[in-house]
């Protein structure tokens, strides 16, 4: 059985990119009868921004957590396990001031964690999480942006995903942009249907693998 894992960023509940992950769960739900979807919704303010208590449970050896600092990462550990437990993750996420949402950085936060998610080594960070799964980044902007290495560039979501989501061993990345809403009209709606065809053709591709 194949596993789905939808994390919605969008403060509006009838947004593009919820709209989007909205599409892509029926289409992979109608080609995977028996897989399971998770979703976690990242607006209902329940994922805590990072303190020091919090750090310092993180940095505790296991064995030595008190009951607190164990509660303290509890949330943590089951954010964690989603990940673990998914072979797709989908991820909705606008963009907010050229970047993504505070409340997806607030869930990045939870996921990054040193001896459990990824590790220090002598050539730099490893990630734990296999790296077999698959990530779809839906990304929904008001405006056309170029390649974020293009010069003056203004999309640091694309960049900062590849390299967060990579420091915990997430590397094979889709991604699926809608972008121009904010231009409305035609523009907005051709955009929107050219990542509903992009995403139909992902979740095809997708299904070949865990339908076998």
């Amino acid at each position: 059985m194949s596993n789905l894992l939808i994390v919605n960023s969008s403060p509006r509940s009838n947004s593009v990119s919820r709209t989007l992950t909205r599409q892509f769960a029926e289409d992979w739900k109608s080609l995977n009868p028996s897989g399971r979807i998770v979703e976690r919704d990242l607006s209902d303010g329940t994922i805590p921004y990072l303190n020091e208590p919090w750090i310092e449970s993180a940095y505790t050896p296991e064995p030595n957590r008190t009951p607190a600092q164990r509660n303290l990462l509890a949330l943590s550990d089951t954010l964690i396990d989603e990940i673990m437990a998914a072979d797709v993750i989908l991820l909705g996420i606008p963009m907010h001031n050229f970047s993504v949402p505070a409340s997806f950085k607030a869930w990045i936060d939870q996921i990054a964690r040193a001896g459990k998610t990824f590790s220090y080594t002598s050539e730099g960070p490893k990630g734990l999480v296999p790296s077999d799964k698959k990530v779809v980044a839906i990304l929904s902007r008001g405006g056309a942006y170029a390649p974020e290495d293009a010069p003056g560039a203004v999309d640091f979501q694309v960049s900062y995903l590849r390299q967060v989501l990579g420091l915990v061993g997430l590397t094979d990345i889709t991604f699926v942009h809608a972008d121009r809403q904010g231009m409305g009209g035609q523009a907005a709606q051709l955009a929107t249907e050219k990542a509903i065809q992009q995403l139909s053709s992902v979740v095809g591709n997708f299904t070949t693998k865990f339908s076998a």
